[in-house]
């Protein structure tokens, strides 16, 4: 009986699994099908699941308007220009605070936290005008930083999770037999919280190449990345909505094909520490 039990538990649950991952990718299947439909079809009441008649065109006419390498080139330096800077900076900031935490470490970790919680649109003239004065709007440079302290709270406080579940006295050896600060951190610690931080790298990077907002408002032409590049095709004089789904097809293909390809090292850094 009570083997029954379990089973019918896990059937649900595994149903109930499936149940929430096609409404989560439902989005993502539709967007891509619509791609190969011609405008026409696009907006056809009742819609059609899959396009009547299936095309191309929409891909060909999308890179003829707009140049989509341009802006993937732009998308891969601002998402990996990004992660770098996030990683080299947050790296030693959450070693400090998991390793020699003082009494306003908690503090500092729920300050820099609560910055995620502003609405971005709230200081977005001052930075503009910060970008304006210092040249840097439309600059790949300038928008690589400010996606990088962006998504830096995240970055920190991923790492901080992670490097606390590493044992405190494998450091104090280390430094008994006389390592180096920076011998200690890139001989002992990152190689013990390798999947922690590749987790951390990959969501890092998926969060810079989803930005929107700040490519929107910063970027104009040479910089735009392909959040930028999906913008494009709202027109004036209404949503062409296949070429649109083209773009979008376009834009996520890359940072879904990466994550399908990274999803057991994501996972793995995911749960690092959760069973000792």
């Amino acid at each position: 009986m009570a083997r029954t039990v379990s089973t019918r538990r896990k059937l649900t649950s595994t149903l109930f699994a499936w149940l929430v991952a096609l409404a989560i990718f439902f989005p993502i299947l539709w967007t891509f099908l619509t791609a190969f439909k011609t405008e026409g079809d696009a907006i056809l009441f009742p819609p059609a699941f899959f396009p009547p008649h299936w095309t191309l065109e929409n891909f060909f006419e999308v890179q003829a308007r707009s140049n989509y390498f341009k802006h993937f080139g732009n998308s891969v330096v601002i998402a990996g220009g990004s992660t770098l800077l996030a990683l080299l900076i947050a790296i030693p900031g959450a070693w400090s605070m998991a390793f020699s935490p003082t009494k306003r470490t908690k503090d500092i970790l729920m300050w820099m936290l609560s910055t995620k919680m502003m609405p971005a649109v709230g200081v977005l003239v001052p930075i503009y005008l910060i970008f304006k004065n210092l040249s840097l709007l439309d600059n790949l440079f300038g928008l690589t930083v400010i996606v990088m302290l962006i998504d830096l709270p995240i970055v920190i406080w991923m790492l901080y999770t992670y490097f606390r579940e590493i044992p405190v006295d494998i450091l104090e050896a280390a430094r008994m037999d006389g390592a180096l600060l920076w011998k200690e951190i890139v001989y002992v610690l990152l190689p013990m919280a390798v999947p922690g931080i590749a987790s951390t790298l990959l969501l890092n990077v998926i969060l810079a190449w989803n930005e929107a907002f700040w490519t929107l408002n910063l970027t104009a032409a040479n910089a735009a990345p392909l959040t930028a590049f999906i913008a494009s095709f709202s027109a004036p004089e209404g949503l062409f909505w296949a070429k649109l789904s083209a773009a979008s097809t376009l834009a996520i293909a890359p940072i879904l094909l990466l994550g399908w390809f990274s999803q057991r090292q994501l996972v793995r850094g995911l749960t690092f520490g959760a069973v000792k």
